[in-house]
């Protein structure tokens, strides 16, 4: 089940990280454009900025089911086949603790069950817990920031998903997602 609900969310992010790139690619040339002909739009800066925060958690979303994070091989090349397994084992269980963590910290953060008390009044709920996150707008676009920063819980669960197929695979609880050696740098360096 997590396997298959890992690899749908896959296909999802990098979807994303298309339309994404997309988006910042046409942000950058249009903004190159009109700085060019002396009328600059100055929201596509930051239109810019957010486009790649986005696309930079969704795309390391994606790489960490895909494995292509970065590794340190110079100890565990030269372990033996059972150690390497440990080693990975061990690593990905360091992803899910990190992802698991960030998951609380993100609940912790934009307290979901304390904005619904207040009766999703941000104002009210900023003034009894000084947490701000639902009152503070961007710069020069005004969109809500709140809205912006929910890449940091979406970037948590998918990494937690990924995480879980990946330790599951690494276990050898399921098979393990065979993929074309294009996108997937371990098969092609094992």
């Amino acid at each position: 089940m997590f396997i298959a609900l890992s690899e749908s969310l896959l296909r999802l992010e990098r979807y994303g990280v298309a339309l994404l790139m997309t988006l910042l690619s046409g942000a950058i040339l249009l903004n190159g454009v009109t700085r060019y002909l002396g009328m600059p739009i100055y929201w596509i800066d930051e239109f810019a900025v957010y486009c790649m925060v986005w696309l930079t958690f969704f795309g390391a979303s994606a790489m960490t089911r895909l494995r292509l994070d970065f590794s340190v091989t110079m100890m565990t090349e030269r372990l033996s086949q059972r150690m390497r397994d440990l080693c990975r084992v061990v690593a990905t269980g360091m992803v899910m603790v990190f992802s698991l963590a960030l998951v609380a910290m993100c609940w912790i953060w934009l307290d979901p069950v304390g904005i619904a008390a207040a009766g999703f009044d941000a104002r009210a709920f900023s003034g009894s817990t000084f947490n701000f996150v639902y009152t503070e707008r961007t710069q020069t676009l005004g969109w809500p920031t709140w809205v912006l920063y929910l890449i940091l819980p979406i970037f948590a669960i998918s990494v937690t998903v990924h995480g879980l197929a990946n330790l599951l695979e690494d276990l050898g609880m399921v098979e393990k997602t065979s993929r074309d050696l294009v996108i997937n740098a371990e098969e092609a360096v094992n």
